[in-house]
């Protein structure tokens, strides 16, 4: 948040100057309040007001104007970058088991031998969502599917392809070769989703396979590709060869070798954490004589070249 605060003091003549405006987008309500007391100073009040788009307006302490909005769709129309950042693999989602006799949706009932207690059970019915979002094709036989996800990957696709920008979705993911990845954490520990709901943050791997399916040719999206790769084109390798030759301290050297571990280790968040983009046409195409050729990197999708 201090580094927002940096970017919009570094560049205020800019926004006052030139028709530029910068769109932060923030989804979580308790989020927004620390951004609005960080960048203004105090805690803005909610506005309750149908025909208001911005549920929060206010100034920085450098001056800018700051909404925040309700959806994707009522940020203003704009060149836009999204970034977000374990931001899918939060949205609900529907379990789906393959049965003998088709598609079924796992729900969560209550147990009859056993009071207070939740359990998962099959839908008796083929569930509409099969009949929408599984290919015929699929050889998994249980799927996770969140429309939700579907709704706001379309919106920013159409955003980006009308007006222009760029979107970097960072998060634990797979591209369509998982199952079961639907699980709870208490603090910091492993929960059992199915036990005291609501005292447990719930998450699922993020497939990337259906997100990129539901932009289809809106856009052209690239990834996703795994965390070590994306680090590793960012140029990690050459940071961290520079912090430890300018570091003298032996600790600050474990910690980052340590910190690097962690990132970059397949065992870690090296293969686990998933990063996919997605640009209008125009960014990815420039013009070779008469015709359009794809050459154009694309930093971290697009493997460093150091000369």
């Amino acid at each position: 948040m201090d580094d927002i605060l940096r970017v919009f003091s570094q560049f205020q003549h800019l926004l006052n100057e030139c028709d530029l405006s910068i769109h932060l987008v923030e989804v979580s309500p308790k989020l927004s309040e620390i951004q609005a007391i960080k960048l203004t100073g105090k805690n803005i009040e909610t506005i309750y007001d149908e025909d208001t788009l911005a549920y929060k307006k206010g100034i920085t302490k450098s001056g800018l104007e700051i909404s925040w909005y309700h959806d994707v769709q009522d940020v203003p129309a704009g060149h836009t970058f999204f970034i977000a950042h374990e931001f899918f693999d939060a949205i609900p989602i529907h379990k789906l088991q393959k049965t003998s006799d088709g598609w079924r949706e796992m729900l969560i009932d209550i147990d009859p031998e056993i009071p207070n207690k939740l359990r998962f059970v099959l839908g008796s019915s083929s569930s509409m969502l099969a009949r929408t979002f599984i290919q015929a094709d699929e050889k998994r036989d249980h799927i996770e599917i969140s429309p939700n996800s579907a709704v706001i990957i379309q919106k920013l696709a159409s955003k980006i392809h009308n007006f222009g920008g760029a979107a970097l979705i960072a998060d634990y993911g797979h591209s369509g070769d998982k199952t079961d990845t639907f699980r709870g954490f208490r603090a910091h520990q492993l929960h059992d989703v199915l036990i005291d709901p609501g005292t447990a943050d719930l998450t699922a791997d993020v497939d990337f396979s259906f997100l990129r399916k539901i932009v289809g040719n809106t856009v052209v999206s690239l990834g996703p590709i795994t965390q070590q790769e994306f680090l590793k084109n960012m140029g990690i390798d050459l940071r961290m060869k520079v912090l430890l030759e300018n570091s003298k301290c032996v600790t600050t050297q474990q910690h980052l070798k340590q910190s690097y571990d962690i990132l970059m280790n397949p065992c870690k968040m090296g293969q686990r954490f998933k990063f996919f983009s997605m640009f209008p046409h125009s960014r990815m195409e420039r013009i070779n004589g008469h015709s359009k050729v794809n050459t154009y990197p694309v930093a971290g999708f697009t493997e460093l070249q150091l000369s």
